[in-house]
């Protein structure tokens, strides 16, 4: 598993496919037990508030002096607003400049530690497995574990997905028109 190409950052990634009909990354380039870590990204106070008043507006996440009377203690991220944080950081790291072609779904998601303003986050990827698609023979599968690590390299957060990319030699279109996926 790789990284984005030299030179295309965080902010660019998307841009960067935006203007190009082929990705550098196919589901040839993922490799059992391969390795990646992607990020770092700054959590902020603003964003949990905002995140939360938008999506889960619990008192843990939108207001400090509300947060010392429940179990947290304090003002901490939602669960659902550290999987979208992964989900950003991955893409940044690699999915805007692969064959991606979704996923058919998340197996597992724990959530470990919580998040707090001023966490600074990484995403450690491991391809625990890939296999050809039975049915498509321009689409792979490779399941990966995401572990998310705080700035002590503390886990608080991992995720078991299967990403759907399309092989090497097949446009994104015609992998996908190769047949019925399974």
């Amino acid at each position: 598993m790789h990284a984005a190409p030299r030179g295309v950052n965080a902010r660019d990634a998307g841009a960067y496919l935006g203007g190009r009909s082929v990705p550098t990354l196919y589901w040839e380039d993922f490799l059992a037990g391969s390795t990646a870590r992607y990020g770092p990204r700054l959590i902020t106070r603003e964003e949990i508030v905002a995140y939360a008043a938008e999506f889960d507006p619990q008192p843990m996440h939108l207001d400090e002096e509300a947060a010392r009377a429940t179990m947290a203690g304090e003002l901490i991220a939602s669960g659902w607003h550290t999987c979208a944080l992964l989900m950003r950081i991955i893409a940044d790291g690699f999915i805007l400049a692969s064959a991606s072609m979704g996923s058919p779904g998340v197996e597992e998601v724990k959530w470990l530690r919580p998040v707090r303003p001023g966490d600074r986050l990484t995403v450690r990827a491991t391809v625990l497995e890939t296999r050809p698609s039975n049915s498509r023979p321009g689409v792979g599968f490779a399941r990966i574990r995401y572990e998310m690590l705080d700035q002590s390299d503390a886990c608080v957060m991992t995720m078991v997905s299967t990403a759907m990319l399309a092989r090497r030699g097949f446009t994104l279109a015609s992998a996908m028109a190769s047949g019925g996926a399974r």
